[in-house]
């Protein structure tokens, strides 16, 4: 049996010093994710620092109208939030789609942005694994990759993040705050999540020892009437094959700004950059809507299981712009405009 260590901290500097100390330790928040990974060998840390009782479970208003998340906010109570459920609805609506009930009582916010992919390969220790094992190969270019990415991949790496929360917040424009050996820092939440490129292995710029302490969500008034759209296999506890995190603001039946982000296609959070491009100043139609989508999707790239994702995306984006107009019944069950 490989020996693992275990320590409880009680503050964040004590808990921070004791990670730093040794290049083998890791934090443990909730443990949905961490403690799996731990019994099936992909994570082999030598010492677990538990920071459950780091005063990190705020849910603070804002001046202004923005929130602040601390790290530790259980899942459940940051959906339940009123100011977030009033000013961020596709951020709670986000949380009450993710996992099952019992695992949202005890997974952590922080926990949520740092979970690791949920590609079967990286979690076969005998399969190659660039995420896992840099330089032995990704097996799922040409293995089994139905639920695998099609935007933000590389020849390293295809497997898709399965946060549903981060993608709202990076459509919210959050801001991921840190604190570790070089002080705090704050990170925009689409900067949080790396490219796989040729170091798929790293998944965010955190050095070793910095801990997340919080997530600060800016005031966005349209994001009031926001929206998170999940496209699964099933009802519940399952990833996302798609998903779309939409807040627009219209003038006259003109979209003056828009909030667009992707998830359940893509190796990180995805912000429709170009879609948003394409939206801004349209008319809010659904012939706008089917153009920006397209546009997005126009550098996906797919690997034989996975090539239903460019076409499910497209109609998840074209759908969610409608559900968040207030104009659902503009499309069809499918996806499409009737």
């Amino acid at each position: 049996m490989r020996p693992l260590s275990y320590s409880r901290v009680a503050d964040v500097a004590t808990a921070i010093g004791t990670v730093v100390a040794d290049p083998g330790s890791s934090f443990l928040a909730g443990g949905t994710t961490e403690v799996d990974l731990q019994r099936i060998q992909v994570a082999r840390s030598r010492r677990l620092v538990d920071i459950n009782d780091l005063p990190l479970r705020q849910i603070e208003e804002l001046p202004g109208g923005g929130v602040r998340i601390g790290a530790l906010a259980r899942m459940s109570d940051a959906a339940q939030s009123l100011p977030i459920r009033r000013r961020f609805p596709m951020l709670s609506q986000s949380l009450f789609l993710s996992a099952s009930p019992q695992l949202r009582n005890m997974a952590s916010m922080g926990g949520n942005l740092m979970q690791r992919v949920r590609c079967g390969y990286f979690r076969d220790v005998m399969a190659p694994c660039n995420k896992r094992v840099p330089g032995t190969g990704c097996s799922a270019l040409t293995g089994v990759n139905r639920g695998h990415a099609v935007l933000g991949t590389s020849e390293h790496c295809i497997a898709t993040h399965p946060s549903d929360a981060a993608v709202a917040l990076v459509a919210l424009d959050a801001v991921v705050l840190t604190q570790g050996p070089a002080g705090h820092d704050q990170i925009p939440m689409d900067d949080f999540f790396l490219l796989p490129g040729n170091t798929p292995e790293r998944e965010h710029p955190l050095a070793h020892g910095e801990l997340v302490v919080g997530i600060e969500v800016p005031p966005m008034p349209m994001a009031s009437t926001s929206l998170y759209l999940k496209v699964r296999d099933r009802e519940s506890y399952e990833f996302a094959l798609a998903s779309a995190a939409v807040a627009i603001s219209l003038d006259a039946g003109v979209i003056t700004d828009v909030r667009l982000a992707l998830g359940g296609v893509a190796t990180k959070p995805w912000r429709a950059w170009r879609a948003e491009r394409v939206l801004t100043g349209a008319p809010a139609t659904v012939e706008t809507f089917t153009s920006a989508a397209r546009e997005e999707l126009t550098g996906a790239v797919s690997h034989g299981m996975n090539a239903y994702k460019i076409e499910l995306a497209t109609r998840t984006i074209v759908r969610a712009l409608h559900m968040v107009t207030g104009d659902a019944r503009m499309v069809s069950d499918d996806g499409n405009p009737p």
